[in-house]
């Protein structure tokens, strides 16, 4: 059971542990709150927690189709998304509050996505989830992350154009974005946070 009881956790001294590469897993958002950050390993099926939090996220925070609807179709969504690729969860205690992963595992250029529970929107998890994820598909030897997003998300758009997506192409309503793992982005993304700085 993950937990988050290092709550004020400082990351200034931080050099890292063979328990917590690529990033540290510990994250102390804009309201001075402490989540925790971790791949989900070795499950055969969804985590009920995060189960739960797509089976009740708003529609009106729904994009292009995703999050599927219904408990069926999450599940089906989940259960690929588990068995092809690598995710990431981001626990407020014992809830599932966010969520980003990428695949195929085998890829080159593997498919991002970040999903962040809309009552924990603004505190910075979206963006840690993102450089998590660019962490690990660095340290996995992807050559670059791709993703889907709706033109008219803004804030996504503009999170990650800061973290140096770029935009390679528009079709419709959706923008395709690029980051190459090979530059100061995935490098600096595997630093502790304090480090950043």
């Amino acid at each position: 059971m993950a937990s988050n009881v290092c709550g004020g956790w400082n990351a200034d001294s931080c050099e890292g542990t063979p328990y917590c590469p690529p990033r540290c897993p510990r994250f102390v958002g804009k309201h001075g709150t402490g989540y925790l950050i971790q791949p989900v390993r070795d499950s055969t099926e969804p985590p009920a927690a995060l189960l739960e939090m797509y089976r009740d996220y708003p529609q009106e925070h729904r994009s292009m189709g995703l999050p599927p609807v219904t408990e069926g179709q999450i599940r089906g969504w989940l259960d690929r998304l588990l068995s092809r690729g690598t995710n990431l969860l981001a626990r407020d205690g014992d809830r599932v509050v966010g969520h980003a992963g990428f695949a195929p595992d085998d890829g080159d250029e593997p498919e991002f996505l970040v999903y962040v529970d809309p009552a924990y929107h603004g505190r910075g998890l979206g963006t840690e989830l993102t450089r998590h994820a660019i962490a690990h598909a660095a340290a996995a030897g992807h050559r670059a992350l791709r993703l889907n997003v709706d033109s008219d998300n803004r804030t996504a758009i503009s999170v990650y154009r800061k973290l140096g997506f770029e935009i390679i192409d528009r079709s419709g309503v959706e923008l395709e974005m690029r980051l190459p793992l090979d530059g100061p982005t995935a490098a600096e993304s595997q630093l502790a946070p304090a480090a950043r700085a």
